[in-house]
């Protein structure tokens, strides 16, 4: 319980660290490039489960969770 809660935190400060993107929040971009990401193959590694959650937290339209968790910290 308190990873998945760590990795919330971390999920709603992580920047995108490369590509037209970077320094977006993960949380922010957009939905077609993250689509693109699902069908390419998301990057390995902590970044990757960070875009997939994101992936999966905008298909179900609960992006404002992680926005209001990153207000808090």
């Amino acid at each position: 319980m308190i990873n998945d809660r760590q990795f919330l935190i971390d999920v709603a400060k992580m920047k995108m660290p490369f590509g037209k993107y970077k320094g977006s929040f993960l949380i922010d971009l957009p939905e077609h490039y993250i689509v693109w990401y699902k069908n390419k193959g998301f990057p390995t590694g902590k970044l990757g489960k960070q875009m997939q959650l994101v992936y999966e937290l905008q298909l179900n339209g609960l992006e404002d969770i992680v926005r209001e968790i990153r207000k808090k910290f």
